[in-house]
């Protein structure tokens, strides 16, 4: 009887490398990929910036200015709460070679103007240029505060390479009313109207209003109140021109004049 020991053998040593291969040939499982530690979110979330809206054109503020006083006004009331504006112009006569203008002073102070001689023969003139009157009112109130021997007077038709009307007041109650003439060589030529005296006139030291008209041809003079001498000039015939005051001193001293006010009105 052959035998089968060397085929058991082989057979046996086959199924135990089988086996083997079998177990060892099982396909591992893929391995999980490992999740990444978990990030804590911050606790204040990061402000983001604001963004800002765009801003509109702003216009420039024009600067307020303040308003100015009028200027060159043609009918008003000259109270001197203020120094005379440049409208304003000062002209002076002298009655002799000695007169020293430099003597007299003119200022604004308290609500008037005062005038103050400290010498003789010295006629001084403040004229309103800043327009022109064909017809035209003129008032003041004047306040005599020195000697009492002095004109004060009103003007209208004022020009200054022809000459005015002048209408005089002395203190000492009479008045006159001329024509003064501007020569070639500029002395002033001074020639009588009419005159006259009032007892209107307040003498010393006292205050009295003046009031003047020259409409068209006519020409008229009212005191304190009252109507004091009214007429037609048609000799020298003026037509139009500026306005004026004046206070004039003569032999004594000291003159002191203060005007409260100067009205230029429409007639």
């Amino acid at each position: 009887m052959k035998s089968f020991k060397p085929l058991y053998f082989l057979v046996a040593f086959i199924l135990i490398v089988g086996l083997a291969c079998i177990g060892s040939g099982t396909t591992p499982e893929p391995s999980q990929p490992t999740s990444p530690p978990p990030v804590q979110q911050p606790t204040d979330a990061p402000q983001q910036p604001a963004t800002e809206a765009p801003q509109q054109p702003v216009e420039p503020q024009q600067p307020t200015e303040e308003p100015q006083q009028p200027t060159g006004q043609k009918f008003f009331t000259e109270e001197f709460d203020s120094p005379l504006s440049s409208d304003w112009t000062l002209f002076t006569v002298t009655g002799s070679d000695s007169a020293d203008p430099e003597k007299f002073t003119m200022d604004v102070k308290s609500g008037k103007l005062i005038w103050k001689f400290d010498d003789k023969q010295l006629y001084e003139y403040l004229f309103y240029t800043a327009h022109e009157y064909d017809d035209v009112t003129v008032e003041a109130r004047v306040d005599n505060r020195g000697k009492n021997n002095n004109n004060v007077s009103l003007i209208c038709r004022y020009d200054p390479d022809t000459g005015w009307y002048e209408f005089n007041i002395a203190n000492s109650g009479l008045y006159d009313i001329l024509y003064a003439e501007v020569q070639k060589d500029g002395d002033i030529n001074y020639s009588v109207i009419t005159n006259g005296g009032s007892n209107a006139i307040k003498s010393g030291k006292e205050i009295n209003e003046y009031s003047i008209t020259c409409k068209g041809t006519k020409l008229s003079l009212h005191i304190n109140g009252k109507e004091t001498n009214s007429f037609t000039e048609k000799k020298y015939a003026l037509r139009s021109g500026g306005i004026g005051v004046s206070v004039s001193a003569f032999n004594v001293l000291p003159i002191e004049v203060e005007m409260d006010w100067i009205k230029i009105l429409e007639p």
